[in-house]
């Protein structure tokens, strides 16, 4: 059993360390794209903004479609300051592997 779980773990180790990266295939641009940062707070400042009006809202004299419909709007606000944000996000599984990896290495 035990030579089992060791094989499984480097089998594991193995097929994260020695996989081959895929590159999608883009045209080359020549222009340097670069953001403008003060545009992108301007949005998230007013996305914030809409987010505060709906929690602000008395939603128990509004309709069942008015409420999906305010609920789809949170949803696509969320997902527009997620990808405004561009940070790094780690799951809870990728977080135990890690440690576990660093356990094993160290």
């Amino acid at each position: 059993m035990k030579k089992f779980i060791l094989g499984l773990m480097a089998i594991g180790i193995l097929t994260v360390t020695f996989t081959s990266p895929v590159y999608a295939i883009t045209p080359p641009t020549t222009e340097a794209v670069v953001p403008a940062p003060k545009e992108d707070l301007l949005e998230a400042e007013a996305l914030m903004a809409r987010l505060g009006e709906i929690r602000a809202m008395d939603l128990a004299g509004l309709a069942k479609a008015e409420k999906k419909q305010l609920r789809n709007e949170v949803k696509a606000i969320k997902q527009d300051l997620r990808k405004a944000s561009q940070g790094v996000y780690l799951s809870i599984g990728a977080i135990l592997i890690i440690i576990l990896l660093l356990i094993l290495v160290l």
